[in-house]
């Protein structure tokens, strides 16, 4: 029985008959050499996305198929959305695997924030969900950091055995490994994975050698409701998620001030002695300052307050959450956006964001 020919981009399996599901290609020529979607064409050459019906529960699937195969469990979160990276449930779903946390985008973080502190910090928060990794990993893709030590310790954790790299949408994942194709895999006219800013680029699982008999797999990112990406028009991505590092933005407020993340989020200053307000977000998107009693009437303000979520029309279509900030240093976290530190001293503050999208209040990562 003959193989399926897959997409080298995304995964998926390719077929001529229908324009509309994933993996359609106007001829399939096959020569050997590797082929590529036109849904991953028009991303790759015209940086645009066609729409795919893959569900939630597409993923689970396939992480029913790994957890019944022998291999090392490699699980990619982003260290600037981390919460948003978590995947709830991940020990339950792939049950008695061992796995390897690699951090990735550590370009995105300030460079002087020190990386001993920021693994410790990875560490007590996987201990929340429930996950105890065999390693540790801070990486950048985009900047090749700690490729090579990356590929030493898949190599001492994987024992002869397959490779499953999971996350969730955005996590940077195929970029990851295209870093390592690039870096070890010599061979010339390298057919790289697609990566895009757009959440569900990869669509099935993708095949990379090892050895002769062994594989690295890529396989699709996991949808997670929390995450703001997901509730945007996709000409907005590329002003919500940071290219480079981000540089902090600090606000001196009095209770009775507010904050705008764009037209995403809103930070409302309740109560509390003067406060600093340090926000981690795009260096695209403009933070927005006013008095708490005219907040709600700036929202409807197109030219000073944007871009904006799907949905969302007015303040009132958001979700609010009120807090009372536990003493020492925390972050606010808008989950895909980005966060709010200050020095906790029992502050009350109410935050807006998209329905569904997470906010949590968390140690100070930087």
């Amino acid at each position: 029985m003959n193989q399926p020919i897959r997409c080298y981009g995304c995964g998926a399996i390719l077929q001529t008959d229908d324009q509309k599901k994933v993996g359609y290609i106007p001829q399939i020529k096959d020569n050997g050499k590797p082929l590529l979607c036109q849904r991953c064409f028009r991303l790759q050459h015209y940086h645009k996305l066609e729409k795919t019906s893959l569900q939630s529960d597409d993923f689970l699937k396939i992480l029913q198929q790994i957890s019944e195969k022998p291999g090392l469990i490699v699980y990619i979160i982003d260290l600037f959305d981390f919460n948003g990276s978590m995947l709830q449930g991940l020990t339950r779903h792939l049950p008695g695997k061992d796995i390897l946390v690699v951090a990735n985008k550590r370009d995105l973080l300030p460079k002087l924030c020190n990386n001993t502190k920021i693994t410790h910090w990875i560490y007590r928060h996987l201990k929340e969900y429930g996950i105890k990794p065999v390693d540790v990993l801070i990486t950048s893709a985009k900047k090749n950091f700690q490729v090579e030590t990356l590929m030493a310790l898949i190599e001492k954790y994987r024992q002869q055995q397959d490779v499953y790299v999971v996350g969730v949408t955005n996590a940077g994942k195929s970029t990851l490994i295209n870093a390592l194709l690039k870096a070890f895999m010599q061979k010339e006219d390298l057919p790289l994975i697609t990566t895009s800013e757009f959440p569900g680029t990869t669509l099935d699982l993708i095949a990379i050698e090892l050895d002769e008999t062994h594989r690295l797999y890529d396989t699709p990112g996991i949808v997670n409701s929390h995450q703001l990406t997901l509730h945007v028009a996709d000409r907005d991505l590329k002003a919500i998620v940071p290219q480079s590092e981000v540089k902090q933005q600090i606000y001196q407020l009095n209770d009775g001030q507010s904050l705008y993340v764009g037209g995403l989020a809103r930070l409302d200053f309740l109560k509390g002695e003067k406060t600093s307000f340090a926000g981690f977000f795009s260096n695209r998107l403009k933070i927005h300052r006013c008095k708490l009693e005219r907040a709600d009437e700036i929202f409807t303000n197109d030219q000073v307050i944007s871009p904006k979520a799907l949905n969302v029309k007015e303040i009132q279509d958001m979700a609010s959450y009120t807090f009372s900030i536990p003493e020492g240093k925390h972050d606010v976290v808008i989950s895909g956006l980005g966060w709010f530190s200050l020095k906790g001293q029992h502050q009350k503050i109410r935050v807006y964001a998209p329905q569904e999208v997470g906010v949590f209040i968390r140690q100070s990562l930087v």
